[in-house]
């Protein structure tokens, strides 16, 4: 088993791929009362072609499979339903898909190991039929007619279709209502079969936790399944430039919802190359809070002037073929959010970065990254995340001490293009 420790949150973690091929992440915290399993697949809503393991011929099924199967895993062939059975136990139990991995999860602080009997089961035997399949489609179905209806989703997914030509990623996770009626349970079953082996996935465990005793209460609880090989994902070819500068759309809402995104340039994440990976989306977040973050002077004159009344959302997002960054608020008007953006980017650019900001924002950010260790979903899932992107949580915190104003202005000129940016905006 390989420890990997971090001095300066005292923490350590235990990291074992077993002989099936699956990786196992447990993160011991002693004295601490919550505790919490999340199993992961790296399969998510933008692997929708690829080529099976010992086959030749290309398989592409329709979008929304992904977040089809994370509903279906739940329904046991004895009738009853997974979530059902954990929520009975007095566990808080979730599942999610994201473009990137699905994952099964729940919290707790009795009966932990009741509820992972239940997680390791129904994760290892879907259960699909022509009529629970049919069922599905119909609350999805509803599901999808929601979010469409939902204005902090559209305004999203309005941004992801300006900036992205042929990424998936501008593709809803849960499909469409024609998408998933094209859904039957042999695309299921196939699917299942090719990203929910244990190769391709990672369970992690963070709370008061044996690692060697825990392995073995895996181990006991893991099905016969040889690892399968290596999956080839196919992804379109997807242009640098943006497809249009601005989206707009009308649904009912109090205040005008905008999303100011920005196209990156994608490189792959890699085990070779994830240090530059993680500095540049340090240096990223380090220029978003200085250009529009609290105590920025562009936050506070657009506050002041009443343009905006909170501050907006500041985030980078990347995967193995798509990287954006995304700012999303409200404001009567947006579009001199935009504008009043675009000037401070030019300002910083021209006039560089104050040493005094800088430090007191990266000062900022190692804090919050600190403060992430001290809860046991935080950890579990920023682990499992990671992992599938190739890094090692810990790389953040290794990484920001190293992090210069040179370095961060270079990631300015090199990111904060105008000719990549787009403004989505969702209004009456």
């Amino acid at each position: 088993m390989q420890i990997i420790e971090n001095l300066k949150v005292k923490e350590k973690v235990y990291q074992e791929k077993l002989d099936n091929g699956l990786t196992v992440l447990i993160i011991p915290k002693k004295g601490v009362e919550k505790k919490y399993m999340i199993w992961g697949t790296n399969y998510g809503s933008n692997d929708s072609t690829f080529i099976v393991p010992g086959e030749e011929k290309e398989t592409a099924v329709p979008n929304g499979v992904a977040h089809f199967l994370e509903h279906k895993l739940f329904e046991q062939e004895n009738g009853t339903n997974s979530l059902d059975t954990l929520t009975a136990l007095g566990v808080d139990a979730n599942a999610y898909t994201t473009n990137d991995h699905t994952a099964y999860l729940f919290e707790c602080t009795g009966n932990f190991y009741e509820a992972m009997d239940e997680l390791m089961d129904y994760v290892q035997h879907p259960y699909f039929t022509d009529e629970n399949v049919e069922k599905e489609k119909g609350i999805i179905g509803q599901e999808i007619m929601m979010y469409n209806d939902y204005p902090d989703w559209r305004v999203y997914l309005n941004a992801m279709q300006a900036m992205y030509h042929n990424n998936p990623i501008k593709i809803d996770i849960t499909g469409t209502i024609e998408t998933i009626s094209k859904i039957d349970k042999e695309i299921l079953y196939k699917c299942y079969n090719t990203f929910y082996n244990p190769s391709n996935m990672a369970l992690v465990v963070a709370g008061d936790f044996d690692p060697e005793q825990m392995i073995k209460e895996i181990q006991k609880r893991l099905i016969d399944k040889k690892s399968n090989g290596k999956i080839t994902r196919i992804y379109p070819e997807e242009p640098d430039n943006i497809v249009q500068a601005t989206i707009e759309e009308k649904l009912e809402v109090s205040q005008p919802i905008y999303t100011i995104g920005i196209k990156d340039k994608v490189k792959e994440c890699s085990f070779e190359n994830k240090n530059e990976i993680v500095k540049k989306h340090i240096a990223i977040e380090i220029l978003l809070k200085l250009i529009l973050g609290r105590s920025s002077n562009l936050y506070q004159q657009l506050y002041n002037e009443g343009i905006i009344s909170a501050q907006p959302s500041l985030d980078y997002e990347f995967g193995k073929t798509y990287a954006h960054i995304l700012i999303t608020g409200q404001s009567e008007k947006p579009e001199q959010v935009y504008e009043r953006f675009k000037k401070e980017v030019k300002n910083l650019e021209s006039e560089g970065i104050n040493e005094e900001d800088f430090n007191r924002i990266k000062k900022t950010i190692y804090g919050a990254y600190i403060k992430e260790y001290d809860d046991v979903e935080d950890m579990a899932k920023m682990f499992l995340s990671d992992y599938f992107k190739g890094i090692n949580s810990f790389d953040y915190l290794e990484e920001i001490e190293g992090i210069n104003v040179e370095y961060v202005e270079q990631m300015l000129k090199d990111v904060f293009k105008e000719e990549k940016m787009v403004l989505s905006i969702v209004k009456n």
